[in-house]
């Protein structure tokens, strides 16, 4: 089988913007739901999505905090949404779908990093909860409004590498690690995408998944500045120290690029970076999808388990 996991050469790059990634396209008339969209990557999505004449429904936790980030950005509407707690998702969903509204792209931005142990749900680990099991939740809740055409774009990072799937200790029961747990749930959204491209593929929906860069952003609020400063991101002052850090708008480009570029018109189930498709990950190398962050056996086993736990499935009946 021809492996697609290779760039294209789209022309842009590791510091395109998502501004200019959307210049020439009019997406007057179409509708995005972008979670976390007042926030960090998401709120950089919404403005450029928005300046290109899109509809952007936003997906946030305190609707307050996001009518004073978005205020000014025309086209754009906040309704409320918990990732962690699947009430708050299937209410949501409901809401959008009964309004009789059609979706063209989804955009998974919400999410969070390292953070202390906490549990939701039914014990689950909080980043796997949030990052994968919410936004699994979400899209499956707003399939009848999800157009034909539609891309679905979860928001990975390259911190994918730091785990696999560990499907004997997926709740961290014998052990928290705070950075394996957020590798398992980058993990997670990337295969989110290859199965769920799989699976509505025949619908000419497609799936994509991306590392966005390296970006200060609220998702470092659990991080000690000690830690910034030792992983060399940031000096004793809090100045930033790594050159490879991206701006938000630089960050939001390759979430812009997968959800609206006529250049992945017939693709999907791809892992991105840089606004183009990553080349696969080799040992020792900066960048790139590993083979368990790909892998369509794991990808179909992780959607059963995840529509188990969250008790909803679109494709059940398929």
């Amino acid at each position: 089988m021809n492996d697609k996991q290779v760039p294209i050469g789209s022309g842009f790059g590791a510091y395109t913007t998502a501004d200019e990634v959307l210049a020439g396209l009019d997406l007057s008339g179409k509708r995005a739901i972008v979670t976390g969209g007042h926030s960090g990557l998401g709120l950089e999505a919404t403005r450029a999505l928005a300046g290109a004449g899109a509809k952007v429904i936003i997906g946030a936790r305190s609707i307050e905090a996001a009518r004073s980030a978005v205020a000014g950005i025309d086209g754009v509407e906040i309704d409320r949404i918990d990732l962690s707690d699947l009430e708050s998702v299937r209410v949501f969903a409901e809401r959008f779908v009964a309004s009789g509204r059609s979706i063209d792209m989804v955009i998974n931005s919400a999410g969070i990093m390292a953070c202390p142990e906490t549990r939701v749900g039914d014990g689950w680990e909080a980043q796997f909860a949030t990052n994968h099991l919410g936004h699994f939740a979400l899209v499956n809740r707003l399939w009848p409004a999800i157009l034909r055409g539609a891309r679905i774009v979860s928001v990975s990072s390259g911190g994918h590498r730091n785990s696999a799937i560990r499907w004997e200790d997926m709740q961290f029961e014998t052990g928290y690690d705070k950075w394996r747990a957020y590798g398992q749930s980058k993990t997670a959204n990337a295969l989110f995408a290859v199965h769920l491209d799989r699976l509505g593929r025949d619908s000419g929906i497609r799936a994509f998944s991306l590392h966005p860069g390296k970006i200060f952003t609220p998702l470092q609020r659990h991080l000690a500045k000690e830690e910034m400063v030792s992983a060399g991101w940031i000096d004793a002052d809090g100045n930033p120290m790594d050159p490879t850090f991206k701006t938000p708008s630089q960050g939001a480009a390759t979430q812009v690029w997968a959800a609206t570029s006529p250049q992945l018109d017939g693709m999907g189930g791809l892992y991105c970076e840089d606004c183009d498709i990553a080349i696969r990950a080799t040992d020792g190398e900066p960048g790139g999808v590993s083979d368990h962050a790909a892998d369509a056996e794991e990808a179909a086993r992780l959607w059963i388990l995840s529509a188990r736990l969250t008790g909803i499935d679109a494709f059940a009946a398929a």
